[in-house]
């Protein structure tokens, strides 16, 4: 939302399953008054079909939602105009993983093998960026925090209890079992041949 806030002439179609991220994502654009050069789309990202190409298709942390992360990019060509760029954030094995962790998070490759499966599906990586582990901390920190402050801040609401359990369970899960082995990247891509 920030890229249509600084270039007006810029217009966005955005894809979820979640009813709640939509409204929240409609909120925010009506806050910043970009509202009208954003389509949303309530459905399965992998069954999204647009008339429109897109300069820039973007999936970051959800190839899950297109099973992995050749498919995803297969769905995005489909949508990319000539010349368009993709960008994609997919986790990868920093070290190897216990089979606990490859069970909780999936069969992902370290960093070098997952750039050579981008490249070998006729993609040119043009930038990137490999998070570090504080930011992935931080985001660790944020998401189950977030969910722990809500059912904390939400004692009354018959779901409260699951919701802090699941934030316990899923904060113990990055502790102890795949923090210091999962890594995130994001590829700004170009299709090798147009």
């Amino acid at each position: 939302m920030r890229a249509l806030v600084m270039r007006p002439h810029l217009h966005a179609e955005g894809v979820d399953i979640s009813e709640e991220a939509l409204a929240q994502a409609g909120r925010a654009a009506n806050h910043l008054g970009v509202r009208e050069r954003l389509v949303l789309h309530q459905q399965e990202a992998a069954e999204f079909v647009s008339s429109a190409s897109f300069d820039l298709v973007i999936s970051v942390g959800a190839t899950h939602a297109f099973g992995g992360l050749l498919p995803t990019l297969a769905a995005a060509r489909k949508h990319l105009a000539p010349g368009g760029r993709v960008l994609i954030g997919e986790g990868f094995w920093d070290r190897d993983p216990s089979r606990e962790a490859v069970e909780m998070l999936g069969d992902f490759t370290d960093l070098a093998t997952t750039v050579d499966r981008v490249v070998a599906d006729g993609w040119t990586p043009v930038d990137g960026h490999v998070s570090t582990r504080r930011e992935l901390d931080d985001y660790e920190w944020a998401c189950w925090g977030s969910l722990a402050s809500w059912a904390l801040d939400h004692p009354a609401d018959p779901d409260s209890a699951q919701v802090l359990e699941t934030a316990d369970t899923r904060r113990s899960e990055w502790l102890r079992v795949y923090r210091d082995t999962w890594g995130f990247v994001c590829l700004i891509l170009r299709r090798t041949s147009d």
